[in-house]
C-alpha cells in the first residue's frame, strides 16, 4: 500500500472526526466544533445547501500537487462508515472535464494504483467502479455487495431541462432496482407522458436519489452555480465532499493543507528560481541552459531523473509561435529534433510518448495553452514562457507540472528539489508579482507564495545562490523619485526601455530598506504600485535575515530512558505495548448510557454516550438492506463484522475477538436485545465499542505512564544524544501569522498558526522581548518530524513556543487561559519532569495570563529565563 504522508492522515483523521460528530450533533454544529481552533479552516459560516440541511457538506483544501484523488479515494470508506453508515456506499465522483474523468477513471480501475488499493483494502476488493454513461451495467446485487463507484462530470447532470438526457430518461434495464419500491415512494420522478404516465421513471436519477450516494466532486470550484445546487437537490445526496485548491466563497472548508506541509512531506519542489531575461531567446537559451545543468547533476541521483523544459509558446498570428521557437532549438541551439515535442490543439507529439521511459528522449515540450488536462510529469523542472498574452489558467497548469517532486522524495542533489522559471521581460513585465499571483491561485497563501519564489536578476552560472546586488524592477511608466533622500537617489538608476510602450527599467543597489520600499511604490506609476508592492515582499523575503534562513542550528534535548545500558528515546510503546495491556482484563460490557436500543414501529431510538438519536429503517438503510440485516446474520458474523471495523495495532486479534464476542453475548442475553436489532444498528454499536475501547487503553496508558516514568522503575533523562533539531528549510504550517505587529527573533521568517490578537499573541511578545533570548519558534502541533513534543499518556505534547536562550539553554512553553488550566495538570508534570532531568539545560513554563503573585505573562517569562 502507498504510505499516506503525514498532512494526508491528519486530513482523513480531520474529516473522520467531523462525520462522526455531524451523524450525532448535525452537520452544521460539528463543522463548528471542528473548526473553532484553525482559523485556517473558520473562515465563514457553515453554508448548507436549501433543502440539504441535513447532508455534510465540507471542503477539504489542498494545493496543487497534494493527492487530492487520493485522499477522495481514501474518504469513501471514511464516509461510509463514520456517516452513511453502509457496508458498501455508492458513490458519484464529479469531475470538472472529460478528460479528467477518463484519468480519473484509469486509475480507479487500474490494478496497483494506490487510488485503487486505497479502495480496495478498504472494502475487501468488493468493488465495482463504472463510467456514468454505462450507469445500466450496475446490478441491485452490486449495491448490496460492493462499494460503487461512478465517475462522471457535473455537466452530465447540470441541464435545465431534463428532457432527453441518459441520466433522467426512462430505463427499462434499471427494472429491477425499483422492483419491490412502494409507488408512492417520496422524492422520485414520474413518466409524465405515455402509456406509463405517473409511475415511477426508473431513472439514474431515481437510483440516486434512493440510494443516497456520497457525492465526491473534484476540483469544486467549478461546482458553484445555482445549476449546479440544483442537480445535488436532484439526486439527494446523503453526503458531500468537496476536493480542490481554490475554494468557492461559500465553500465550507473544514480542512486547510498549506504549500509548506506539501514541500516538508517532499511531495513538490520549492522555490521556484525565477529569472528575467531581456529577450525571449535569451530565456529560451537559459531555459536549455538549466535543464542541462539539471541533466548533469540528475546522473548522481539514486533514482532516473530526465528533466523536461516546458516552454509556453505564442498563438498563431502573433511573434513568437511554436514553429519559430522549434526552429530556434534546432538551428540556433542545435537540438536534435527528435528532442523536441509539440502539444497544442492540432500537434500532439506526446501522444503515445511515455516521458517516464528510461530511454524517452524528449526534453522540450512546446505548448501554447494548458497542455493536456491530467498530464502529469514530475520530470518536467523548467517553466519558460515568452507568450505576451498567457492566461491565469494556462500558467497555472503548466507551472503545476514543474512543480511536483519525482518520486515524492526530496532528492540528494539539492538543485533537483527546486523548479525553475525562465520569463523575457517583454512578456512578463512584472514576473514577480504575476507568478506570486498564479501560486495564490493554485491554492498558497499570499505569505507561502511570496517565500515560494527566489527572483534572480539574471542566469547566474553553475547555480551559485549568491544573488547579484543590483534589483531591477520594469514600470509601464517614468517613476517620481523626487521624494528620495541624496543617498538613495545615487543608488536608484532610471533606465527607458522601450519607446513604443513608454517602459521603464527602475535598478536598485545596496540594501533595500522599508523606508526605500515604501518610496518606490509611491514614486511608481499608481497601475504598477500593486504589482510592485509584491514583488518588493518577494525581495524582502529572500534576504538571509532569519536564523533559520542562515543555517543556524536549533537543538532540543529530549526525553530518553535508560534500557539495558543504553539511553532509548520515550516513545508511546515503552509504557503501552501488545504484551503490556490486555482488553480483556476490563469488563466486556456496554452500560445502558453508553448504548441502548428503543424499538419504534418506523424507526429506533439510540442512546449512544449520551447523544439520542432517531434512526428511522428508510433512512440510510434502504429496504433491501434490512431483507439482507435479518436474513442470514449469526452472533458469530456479527463479531468478525466488528472486529473487521474495530482492528487496533496494539490489540492482539484474538484478544479482540473475545472481548466483542463477549460484549455482544452480554446485550442479548443479559440485555435482552435481539441479534437482528443490534445487527441492524451494528455501526452504532461499533462507534460505542470504539469509544469503550479507547477508554480502556486511555486507563492502561495512564497506569503505564505513571510507573514508567513517575514510578522509578527505570532511570528518566534528557539527552543532546537524542536531540531534536528544528530544520532550517522546513516549517510545515497550516496557515501564516499576518498581523501587524513585527516579531524580531522568530527563528523561521514566517511564524506558523499564531493569530495577530489574543493571549497567546502577548505570550510570543513577551517571549520576543526578553533580552536572553536569542530566538524562539512558534511549535506547531502535530508535526512529529518538524515540531518538538513531549510524551502523554494518550499521544503527544507538543508545547506552544521553544526559545534557545543566549547562555545555550533551552526555554520551552505551554501558555494556558485561565479556563484551560485545571485539565493541563499532566502536560505540568511531563514539562516539570523535561526541566528536572535536564541539569539545568532546559527550562518549562506553564504561562498564564496572570499568575497566583500577581506576575503577567512578560514578567513570568523573564523570572524563567533569569533563574539559574
Amino acid at each position: 500500500m502507498f504510505t499516506l504522508k503525514n498532512y494526508q492522515k491528519e486530513t482523513l483523521a480531520v474529516l473522520r472526526r467531523y462525520l462522526e460528530a455531524a451523524r450525532l450533533d448535525g452537520p452544521q454544529a460539528a463543522f463548528e466544533v471542528v473548526t473553532a481552533a484553525n482559523p485556517a479552516a473558520r473562515q465563514r459560516a457553515y453554508w448548507a445547501i436549501p433543502e440539504l440541511e441535513d447532508t455534510p457538506y465540507v471542503c477539504l483544501r489542498l494545493p496543487t500537487g497534494g493527492g487530492k484523488t487520493l485522499l477522495a479515494a481514501h474518504s469513501a470508506a471514511i464516509a461510509a462508515q463514520a456517516f452513511l453508515e453502509r457496508d458498501y456506499p455508492l458513490v458519484l465522483w464529479l469531475v470538472p472535464t472529460n478528460t479528467i474523468r477518463a484519468q480519473t477513471l484509469e486509475t480507479l480501475k487500474k490494478p496497483g494504483h494506490p487510488n485503487r488499493l486505497a479502495l480496495e483494502d478498504a472494502f475487501g476488493g468488493r468493488l465495482l467502479v463504472v463510467d456514468i454513461t454505462d450507469f445500466v451495467l450496475i446490478r441491485p446485487q452490486d449495491l448490496r455487495s460492493k462499494a460503487v463507484i461512478v465517475v462522471g462530470t457535473l455537466q452530465t447532470l447540470r441541464v435545465n431541462s431534463t428532457e432527453g438526457r441518459k441520466v433522467y430518461a426512462h430505463h427499462e434495464a434499471l427494472e429491477p432496482h425499483f422492483a419491490s419500491l412502494a409507488e408512492n415512494t417520496p422524492g422520485m420522478e414520474r413518466i409524465e407522458n405515455g402509456p406509463g404516465k405517473g409511475q415511477i421513471r426508473y431513472s439514474f436519477r431515481n437510483l440516486l436519489a434512493l440510494w443516497r450516494p456520497l457525492v465526491v466532486i473534484d476540483e469544486a470550484h467549478n461546482a458553484t452555480s445555482d445549476l449546479s445546487f440544483e442537480v445535488l437537490q436532484r439526486i439527494r445526496p446523503a453526503c458531500i465532499l468537496e476536493y480542490t485548491a481554490t475554494p468557492a466563497n461559500n465553500s465550507n472548508i473544514l480542512h486547510n493543507v498549506s504549500a509548506a506541509e506539501l514541500k516538508a512531506e517532499e511531495m513538490i519542489k520549492l522555490p521556484i528560481v525565477l529569472t528575467e531575461h531581456s529577450t525571449w531567446q535569451e530565456a529560451v537559451s537559459d531555459s536549455l541552459r538549466t535543464c542541462q545543468k539539471l541533466h548533469d547533476l540528475a546522473v548522481h541521483d539514486p533514482d532516473f531523473i530526465h528533466p523536461i523544459v516546458l516552454i509556453q509558446a505564442e498563438e498563431k498570428g502573433r511573434d513568437v509561435t511554436y514553429e519559430i521557437i522549434r526552429q530556434y532549438l534546432i538551428d540556433g541551439e542545435r537540438i536534435a529534433p527528435e528532442r523536441i515535442a509539440v502539444a497544442t490543439g492540432t500537434q500532439r507529439e506526446l501522444d503515445g510518448v511515455n516521458l517516464l521511459d528510461l530511454n524517452n528522449k524528449v526534453e522540450f515540450v512546446i505548448t501554447v495553452e494548458a497542455l493536456k488536462e491530467g498530464w502529469d510529469c514530475p520530470f518536467a523542472y523548467v517553466f519558460c514562457s515568452v507568450a505576451t498574452v498567457h492566461s491565469k489558467k494556462d500558467v497555472e497548469q503548466i507551472l503545476g507540472r514543474v512543480l511536483r517532486m519525482p518520486y515524492a522524495r526530496r532528492r540528494s542533489q539539492d538543485e533537483l528539489n527546486r523548479a525553475y522559471a525562465h520569463v523575457s521581460s517583454t512578456s512578463w513585465p512584472q514576473a514577480v508579482s504575476q507568478l506570486q499571483d498564479r501560486l495564490v491561485s493554485m491554492g498558497f497563501e499570499e505569505q507561502e507564495a511570496a517565500g515560494a519564489i527566489q527572483p534572480l536578476p539574471r542566469p547566474l552560472p553553475g547555480f551559485e545562490q549568491t544573488r547579484v546586488e543590483a534589483l531591477r524592477l520594469t514600470l509601464s511608466g517614468e517613476p517620481a523619485l523626487l521624494y528620495l533622500s541624496a543617498e538613495e537617489r545615487d543608488r536608484v538608476t532610471v533606465l527607458k526601455l522601450s519607446e513604443e510602450r513608454g517602459e521603464y527599467e527602475l535598478v536598485v543597489n545596496g540594501e533595500l530598506t522599508p523606508d526605500l520600499e515604501r518610496k518606490l511604490v509611491e514614486a511608481a506609476p499608481s497601475k504598477d504600485r500593486e504589482a510592485l508592492k509584491k514583488t518588493l515582499a518577494v525581495y524582502r523575503r529572500q534576504r538571509p535575515v532569519a536564523p533559520a534562513q542562515q543555517g543556524v542550528p536549533f537543538r532540543v534535548p529530549q526525553l530518553c530512558l535508560w534500557a539495558e545500558s543504553e539511553l532509548e528515546l520515550v516513545e508511546r510503546e515503552w509504557y503501552l505495548d501488545p504484551g503490556g495491556w490486555n482488553l480483556l482484563d476490563f469488563p466486556a460490557k456496554l452500560e445502558p448510557a453508553e448504548f441502548s436500543i428503543e424499538e419504534r414501529a418506523e424507526s429506533f431510538l439510540i442512546d449512544l454516550n449520551g447523544k439520542h438519536l432517531v434512526t428511522r429503517y428508510l433512512g440510510t438503510q434502504l429496504p433491501l438492506d434490512i431483507h439482507d440485516v435479518d436474513t442470514g446474520w449469526t452472533e458469530l458474523l456479527l463479531n468478525r463484522w466488528l472486529d473487521g471495523k474495530l482492528y487496533q495495532p496494539d490489540i492482539r486479534q484474538e484478544a479482540l475477538l473475545e472481548f466483542l464476542r463477549r460484549t455482544v453475548t452480554h446485550l442479548i442475553r443479559q440485555r435482552g436485545y435481539a441479534l437482528e436489532t443490534l445487527a441492524r444498528g451494528r455501526f452504532l454499536l461499533e462507534k460505542a465499542l470504539r469509544r469503550k475501547i479507547m477508554d480502556y487503553r486511555q486507563q492502561a496508558c495512564e497506569r503505564g505512564y505513571q510507573r514508567t516514568l513517575f514510578g522509578g522503575q527505570v532511570i528518566v533523562a534528557t539527552s543532546y544524544t537524542y536531540a531534536f533539531n528544528f530544520s532550517p528549510n522546513q516549517y510545515p504550517a497550516h496557515w501564516l501569522y499576518s498581523g501587524g505587529y513585527q516579531f524580531g527573533k522568530h527563528y523561521y521568517p514566517t511564524i506558523g498558526e499564531l493569530e495577530s490578537k489574543g493571549e497567546e499573541f502577548e505570550c510570543a511578545q513577551a517571549i520576543d522581548r526578553s533580552s536572553l533570548v536569542r530566538h524562539w519558534v512558534r511549535n506547531i502541533a502535530n508535526q512529529p518530524v518538524f515540531s518538538f513534543r513531549l510524551p502523554l499518556s494518550e499521544g503527544y505534547f507538543y508545547p506552544d513556543f521553544v526559545a534557545e536562550l543566549k547562555d545555550e539553554r533551552i526555554l520551552v512553553v505551554e501558555y494556558k487561559g485561565a479556563h484551560l488550566l485545571e485539565g493541563a495538570q499532566e502536560k505540568l508534570n511531563i514539562g516539570q519532569l523535561w526541566q528536572e532531568k535536564s541539569n539545568g539545560q532546559g527550562l518549562f513554563l506553564m504561562a498564564v495570563k496572570e499568575d497566583e503573585w500577581g506576575r503577567y505573562v512578560y514578567r513570568q517569562i523573564e523570572e524563567k529565563v533569569s533563574s539559574v
